[in-house]
């Protein structure tokens, strides 16, 4: 991935987190380009709480993944990214296996998607194989029957190609804006599953200068400390 895109991702990940106000922003482990993100959105401005997970400097949590499960059994996390093997349109998520890879594993994914009130999904890589009309296995569902208590559930998917919005009465994705060098058309090719389309679909926000400048010198410093290999290739 180029730099440009890279930074571009970070931006648009910190965008969708400005109109949320969140009190708390958390990212799981093995997450470079949202725990960028999260930390962009802090550095914006001043207090702002992010917790990322394997980070000595930007983490409030002193007892690991359980503390930030606590928390969000709590209600003390407003928000936290998710990824997926695969990603369906239903934004349920596959973190186990297919017939032919194994991913991961699933953790605390199912768990945090019950709770957190936003979460985004996150996957750089944009294809068929990737958004899938219907996961092989359900390790985190996006959509619950209405008998089911549940705070929390996807806002959001970014991807390499584009941004989606996700309307959870509707169990749908919409395209909210393709990145620069992508049509919607583009997009409907490598997108495994059906989704709304609206009749203008704008291009996805440049990252702006004062974004770039936090970006190429405090955020990248901030997220080598987790991160090194990530951030030297950024570099």
């Amino acid at each position: 991935m180029t730099t440009a895109k890279t930074e571009l991702l970070v931006a648009t990940l910190a965008n969708l987190l400005e109109p949320l106000d969140p009190g708390t922003v958390a990212v799981g482990n093995v997450s470079p380009i949202p725990a960028a993100a999260a930390l962009l959105w802090q550095a914006r401005a001043p207090g702002r709480s992010v917790s990322v997970l394997g980070s000595r400097r930007h983490n409030a949590f002193t007892d690991g993944g359980r503390e930030l499960f606590d928390c969000a059994a709590q209600g003390r996390i407003d928000a936290f990214f998710l990824g997926g093997g695969q990603i369906d349109g239903e934004a349920n998520v596959n973190l186990v296996a297919t017939d032919r890879h194994r991913f991961p594993g699933s953790f605390g994914s199912a768990y945090l998607y019950f709770l957190v009130p936003n979460v985004i999904l996150f996957r750089a890589e944009h294809s068929r194989r990737v958004l899938v009309p219907r996961v092989d296995f359900v390790s985190a569902p996006g959509v619950t029957p209405p008998d089911v208590y549940r705070t929390g559930g996807p806002i959001a998917l970014v991807t390499g190609r584009c941004v989606f919005r996700f309307d959870r009465e509707r169990r749908r994705f919409r395209l909210a804006s393709v990145h620069e060098g992508e049509t919607p058309a583009s997009v409907r090719e490598h997108t495994g599953f059906d989704y709304d389309e609206p009749a203008d679909v704008p291009v996805t926000a440049a990252v702006s200068e004062d974004d770039l400048h936090l970006l190429r010198n405090r955020v990248v410093d901030e997220v080598a400390e987790t991160y090194p290999r990530f951030a030297e290739a950024w570099r």
